[in-house]
């Protein structure tokens, strides 16, 4: 696995570890791909396209997460 997977794949687990969501709900909501986090586990690689929409949905629930808080 690469640099770029190795640091999203951090990233997503960093993610899941705070949200509570789960490894299937993530891979299908973030980029229709429910199998995601395992794909990745087990050495897979995404395209630059995906891992911007995976961090794009990251930003966007750790936004809303943050500001429900602050609510």
């Amino acid at each position: 696995m690469g640099d770029m997977a190795n640091d999203l794949l951090t990233e997503i687990r960093a993610f899941l570890n705070r949200s509570g969501m789960g490894r299937s709900y993530f891979g299908k909501a973030s980029c229709g791909n429910s199998e995601l986090v395992d794909r990745l586990e087990s050495g897979g690689t995404v395209t630059l396209v995906t891992a911007e929409k995976i961090r794009a949905f990251i930003a966007e629930r750790t936004a809303a997460q943050t500001s429900g808080a602050a609510a």
